[in-house]
């Protein structure tokens, strides 16, 4: 089993320039408020100096942020939750929603990706290539091997979605194996919905960018999209086995993450 990693550690493993923006952990309450507080914008719709988001999992978490150099402004977060191994997967975010004992076995680390979030109003690949830059970092100075999280729609109509889920149950279940089950009360069993076979050729565009990252990685996920009806989401169990990624695309995360 991997040893935890110090917090000055992790720090300065993650920490991270690019163009003109900075990752880098959050090293005080400011900082986590400040990300609480984008997330509030993000997934609340709420105005400017409005509110926090915050739940009883970020004081359990590392929170990554990606700040303008010449602001300093967020331009986008998420949080790293780091498990030691497969037996402590029922304290992450995503097992209130999912049966996670297929996973529960494995005796390496293992770290959740939650709440990423961008600035409202920006749109700029480069926050999402830097966050998983330093996801990269964070994964390698832990050790993991698999990482994980709830991918999310918007919205909790999943016909709204209808081809996403149909090129997901198509090309990216999850391996028997490994698949969780249903816990929460409310699912849409999506793979079990009459599709097209085929899914249409719009089907990629229409996928979450980070999901679409993840899958690009091999990732794969749920065959049931859970409603959560606090954040007017549908959301999907989403795993990356680190070592199962293709050799192209770990040959690219490796690029981002270098010095």
């Amino acid at each position: 089993m991997q040893p935890p990693v110090a917090a000055q550690d992790m720090a300065q493993a993650v920490a991270l320039i690019r163009g003109r923006y900075r990752a880098r952990l959050a090293q005080s309450d400011t900082d986590v408020q400040a990300a609480q507080a984008l997330r509030w914008r993000a997934f609340r719709g709420g105005a400017v100096g409005a509110g926090r988001d915050a739940d009883g999992f970020d004081a359990r978490c590392r929170h990554l942020l990606v700040e303008d150099l010449a602001t300093g402004v967020l331009a986008g977060c998420l949080r790293l939750m780091i498990l030691p191994d497969g037996a402590a997967i029922g304290q992450s975010y995503s097992a209130q929603f999912y049966d996670l004992t297929a996973l529960s076995g494995a005796r390496a680390p293992m770290v959740e990706i939650g709440r990423f979030c961008l600035r409202p109003g920006l749109v700029d690949p480069d926050v999402l290539r830097l966050a998983l830059a330093a996801v990269t970092r964070a994964v390698d100075a832990c050790g993991a091997t698999l990482l994980f999280g709830c991918s999310s729609f918007h919205g909790t109509d999943w016909q709204a979605h209808a081809a996403a889920f149909a090129l997901l149950r198509a090309r990216h279940l999850a391996p028997p194996d490994r698949a969780p089950r249903i816990k929460a009360p409310e699912v849409i069993r999506f793979a079990a919905q009459p599709m097209p076979a085929e899914p249409p050729r719009a089907a990629q565009a229409g996928l979450p960018p980070l999901l679409r990252s993840y899958l690009a990685m091999g990732g794969w996920v749920s065959d049931h999209a859970v409603i959560d009806r606090d954040l007017n989401t549908l959301h999907v169990f989403t795993g990356v086995d680190l070592a199962a990624i293709p050799p192209a695309r770990a040959r690219l995360l490796r690029s981002m993450a270098a010095d």
